[in-house]
């Protein structure tokens, strides 16, 4: 005599439990994402900042940079050396005359 088989329907309920786990484990995931996000925005945010100060930072330091290049050439001409000679030493050329004002 043959056993009597019962075969599984493919209808077969799931779990309350399951579906739950797998509903709370698909939030996770999409709270992970959207967490991830914002912190990536806001480090984006800071990042376009920091590129900005930098940038005028950048301009400020080649302005310098040519105004000591002028006066390096201003430097190394003969009206530089003529202009310390005046001002520091006092000299003057033996046809000029030196007026000082009274205090």
């Amino acid at each position: 005599m043959a056993k009597k088989r019962k075969r599984k329907t493919s209808s077969r309920k799931q779990n309350p439990v399951i579906s739950l786990l797998i509903v709370a484990a698909v939030v996770l995931v999409c709270l992970a994402c959207v967490s991830k996000t914002m912190a990536m925005k806001k480090e984006r945010r800071t990042l376009s900042e920091n590129e900005y100060i930098l940038n005028q930072r950048l301009e400020e330091v080649k302005a310098e940079s040519e105004r000591l290049d002028a006066q390096e050439e201003y430097m190394q001409t003969s009206q530089y050396i003529e202009d310390v000679a005046k001002d520091k030493l006092g000299l003057v050329y033996p046809d000029e005359y030196v007026i000082k004002p009274t205090e």
